[in-house]
């Protein structure tokens, strides 16, 4: 994999002096990052440091729990999406969430795929079944799955599918909706060796496409599935730059440090 990066690319998410508070306990200070548009980034660091916390709070999950208190701004292409103006249903047409451990719907797998296109597009707008099928199939060929469920895709999604074609699934029912940024919580860690390598490979497929940023604890799947790396540590961005840059020649002894094995 060719991890080179270029200064070019323009800014999918942007954050700035971003701190967030659970309670009275800080979990993010200062937070400055520059996500690249059709990129991978992953984000390292030790259990606690604030990764996942990054990703709920660009995906607004994060204010659901009353006791979250934020500072600061994040900009999902150009526009900060924190500002009143700003509706959850649209923010979330543009940004796609991936967890730990899939979570399909129960119902068909045709149903899951179409799931969100269903609820986000304008009522008013009448859609024929034929174009219904054709935005699962393109869905599930992207994540290539089409071959193994063409021929059961109206049986239960959480019966007959792998951990890892389940979490594939996951991902395809963001496709159609045609979100600019998808974010993945470790979206591997429930998956075994063979299923791990089949969903960095599909990771892969996306980039271009979307402007991915990928939390692992999985310093290898950090090192091949990503052209840029964040190293946080204590709820503080440490590092960010090239991939592979970072884990030769880490310019912070925190990051060497980590990335050795020497805490996390």
């Amino acid at each position: 994999m060719n991890h080179s990066t270029t200064t070019e690319n323009p800014i999918a998410i942007r954050a700035r002096q971003l701190n967030l508070w659970y309670g009275s306990f800080q979990a993010l200070y200062d937070i400055n990052l520059e996500i690249k548009q059709g990129m991978i980034t992953s984000m390292i660091g030790p259990s606690g440091c604030g990764k996942s916390t990054i990703l709920r709070s660009v995906d607004r999950i994060n204010e659901r729990l009353g006791y979250v208190r934020i500072e600061g701004a994040i900009e999902v292409l150009g526009q900060n999406i924190y500002a009143p103006e700003v509706e959850l249903a649209q923010l979330r047409k543009q940004v796609g969430m991936v967890f730990q451990r899939p979570n399909p719907l129960p119902i068909s797998i045709f149903d899951n795929v179409i799931f969100g296109h269903r609820i986000h597009r304008d009522p008013a707008t009448k859609i024929s079944k034929a174009a219904e099928s054709e935005l699962v199939e393109s869905a599930l060929r992207q994540v290539l799955l089409w071959d193994k469920v063409k021929d059961k895709l109206h049986s239960k999604a959480s019966v007959g599918l792998s951990l890892e074609e389940q979490q594939k699934l996951c991902i395809a029912r963001l496709l159609p909706v045609k979100p600019a940024v998808l974010l993945m919580d470790e979206p591997c860690s429930a998956l075994d060796p063979k299923g791990t390598a089949a969903v960095e490979e599909l990771i892969w497929t996306l980039r271009g496409q979307y402007s991915i940023l990928l939390v692992t604890h999985n310093m290898a799947q950090a090192r091949r599935a990503s052209e840029e790396c964040i190293f946080l540590l204590m709820g503080r961005v440490v590092e960010h730059g090239a991939t592979d840059a970072m884990f030769l020649a880490p310019r912070c002894q925190e990051t060497a440090n980590y990335i050795e094995g020497r805490y996390g």
